[in-house]
């Protein structure tokens, strides 16, 4: 999960260079031992604002103020070499080295580069049904590692999604089902049972999926399941079903919260 849509920098930079505004790009080149965040983390600093995050505290503070140090000064690159230990009031006890570099048109090339690459390699998430569930799991996903496609046969629920980053479909969700790539993961959520119970038949046939979670209670997992030994279909297949989604106990039906849970249970599925 490398990709991070909420950290993208190209936008800013766009922004910044035709307004002319100073910029330096702050790359986490080096990070050994205990570190808040990993090589190639990067953040962009301005006179007055910042974008992105090599993961706070001293460091990144004392980052930010070479940075701007740099771009008053006139200077092209700098680096800064850090232990995170008592000496700089952080108790990580790694050492990191930030590249500082100033930011122009190659520098926004890059980044648009790198940053399309990386969210190719985002996991794909397939949400049916654009009813509350549906919707606010879309914008709980929207700064998540992931490439998203919400898809409902009514197109006056597509039009309600506030999602940013999620592809729309307006159109017959099994159809969707039966031609989505391996690998990914699908969150059934539609406003009908019968539709609810025809993706999920279709995507445990096939079993290519990193993850299925059916919205619902025990008792429909077992209807559903029941149904789906009667047409012959896979145990192993269906012991992979997700019902209740959310994985924890909470007895919370809000769909903010059931969003952020499944969230949650995304990322742990795809991090392993």
């Amino acid at each position: 999960m490398s990709a991070d849509p909420s950290e993208a920098l190209s936008g800013p930079l766009s922004a910044a260079l035709g307004a002319g505004e100073p910029a330096a790009l702050v790359t986490l080149a080096e990070a050994r031992g205990s570190t808040p965040r990993e090589a190639g983390a990067a953040m962009l600093v301005m006179p007055g604002r910042v974008a992105g995050t090599i993961g706070g505290g001293t460091y990144e503070w004392a980052g930010i103020a070479r940075a701007r140090r740099l771009l008053a000064s006139g200077e092209g690159a700098a680096a800064l070499s850090l232990p995170l230990g008592p000496e700089t009031g952080q108790c990580c006890g790694g050492h990191v080295t930030l590249a500082i570099a100033r930011a122009d048109a190659r520098t926004l090339a890059a980044l648009r580069a790198r940053e399309a690459e990386a969210a190719a390699r985002a996991p794909l998430v397939i949400i049916y049904g654009a009813g509350h569930v549906g919707r606010a799991l879309a914008l709980a996903l929207d700064p998540l590692p992931f490439r998203m496609r919400i898809v409902d046969d009514r197109p006056e629920e597509i039009a309600r999604v506030s999602s940013t980053r999620a592809a729309r479909e307006a159109g017959p969700a099994g159809a969707v089902a039966g031609s989505a790539p391996p690998g990914a993961a699908h969150v059934v959520a539609t406003h009908s049972h019968a539709l609810d119970s025809l993706i999920c038949a279709g995507l445990l046939e096939a079993n290519r999926f990193a993850y299925l979670g059916l919205i619902g209670s025990a008792t429909k997992r077992a209807t559903f399941l029941g149904a789906f030994r009667a047409m012959g279909l896979d145990e192993a297949a269906l012991a992979r079903l997700v019902c209740p989604i959310g994985g924890t106990p909470v007895r919370d039906k809000r769909p903010a919260v059931i969003a952020a849970l499944v969230a949650a249970e995304l990322i742990a599925v795809f991090a392993t």
